[in-house]
């Protein structure tokens, strides 16, 4: 597995534009205001309209939660990656669908979504007679991003049906974010099983039909493309060590609470080096995993579905009591309690209130 390098930090990752390609008339015919939406984030109109323009991601995954939440439709993000083709996101869409074959056209995907959109781990993995196309966010400050992976897994689909046609067998997808209600919707959407609570975003597939020709194939585009992808995406920086430590305490813990041996192993750091890295900062390795479970435990209490012995497991707790003690430290109240102030809060309405900005109220950090 490749992980990005530890340096300085650097400004917010961008996604292009493309990505967000008929945003507005979904959002409209989902029942709700696209202006109010977009203002609500901080987007003018005009910044989606050269579908090659840079857009901050963190803004980009937040209209997609407000139009969810604005729209009353809990799966916005999923139906509009349903309805979204290859060809509207732009240079990556068009760089597969140019590829000489679709084997090289999936790998090149993959390999090139990075330039496409910062800050974000997309791997295509092969295991004997299957494909998996790995997907996931990896700046940590990307806290609630249920929908932005379910538009994401529907755009992969989609390119994939594109490129296959009626070859194409989904075996299993997997999402990184909790069980939702009535998510039978998902598996009707991708016709195959569904899975939450996984360490990434995937879609496991038949690797069949590889050799054949991409739908659009045209070598000569296809290395235009590439390059054009590459200038765009040259402003890319490696994350720092603390957004990186701070992902993989996300995407292990629901196996339970990650050790910083099994942390350092997944950042290819001896141990002694990476608590170094961390003293610098003026932190240890207990506060990350509590700063972690602060956050995502106020993203999971605001879920009414998700009961609290479900939250205590998704946090990695081994029974309730200790989440509920837990819960007590960091935000200075019982798991019950911090939920009806979460429902009660005019936060809850507002854009963002699954966001840790508008939720710091409740979280007294202690080591």
């Amino acid at each position: 597995m490749t992980h990005p390098s530890v340096s300085s930090p650097g400004p917010a990752g961008h996604v292009l534009a493309a990505a967000a390609c008929g945003v507005t008339d979904f959002i409209h015919a989902c029942g709700a205001d696209p202006d109010r939406i977009l203002g609500e984030v901080g987007f003018n109109p005009r910044d989606l309209e050269d579908p090659c323009a840079t857009v901050p991601l963190a803004r980009y995954v937040a209209m997609m939660e407000a139009a969810a939440r604005r729209s009353h439709n809990p799966r916005f993000g999923l139906g509009f990656g349903q309805q979204f083709q290859p060809e509207q996101l732009g240079l990556i869409g068009q760089l597969a669908l140019a590829a000489p074959d679709i084997g090289t056209g999936l790998a090149a995907f993959a390999r090139c979504f990075g330039l496409h959109q910062q800050d974000t781990e997309t791997r295509l993995v092969r295991e004997a007679t299957m494909l998996r196309l790995e997907y996931r966010i990896i700046d940590p400050e990307i806290w609630s991003r249920r929908q932005d992976a379910e538009l994401t897994m529907g755009m992969f689909v989609n390119l994939l049906r594109r490129a296959l046609g009626s070859r194409l067998d989904v075996e299993e997808v997997w999402f990184e974010h909790p069980q939702p209600e009535q998510s039978h919707a998902h598996e009707a959407a991708f016709g195959a099983p569904v899975f939450f609570n996984a360490a990434t975003n995937a879609i496991t597939f038949r690797a069949t039909g590889l050799d054949r020709p991409m739908p659009g194939r045209d070598p000569a585009r296809f290395v235009a493309l590439a390059e054009d992808l590459r200038r765009i995406g040259s402003g890319a920086r490696p994350l720092d060590l603390m957004p990186l430590v701070m992902s993989e305490i996300r995407r292990c813990l629901a196996d339970g609470p990650p050790g910083i041996d099994r942390i350092a192993e997944r950042l290819r750091v001896p141990r002694w080096t990476l608590q170094r890295r961390l003293a610098e900062h003026g932190v240890c390795f207990s506060s990350c995993v509590d700063q972690v479970r602060a956050r995502l435990s106020l993203i999971y209490l605001a879920e009414p579905h998700i009961s609290i012995a479900a939250i205590a497991e998704l946090l990695g707790y081994s029974e309730v009591s200790a989440f509920s003690r837990a819960c007590k430290r960091l935000h200075g109240a019982a798991p019950d309690a911090v939920r009806r102030g979460l429902t009660r809060s005019p936060a809850h309405n507002q854009p963002g209130r699954h966001s840790p900005a508008q939720t710091d109220r409740f979280i007294v950090m202690g080591d």
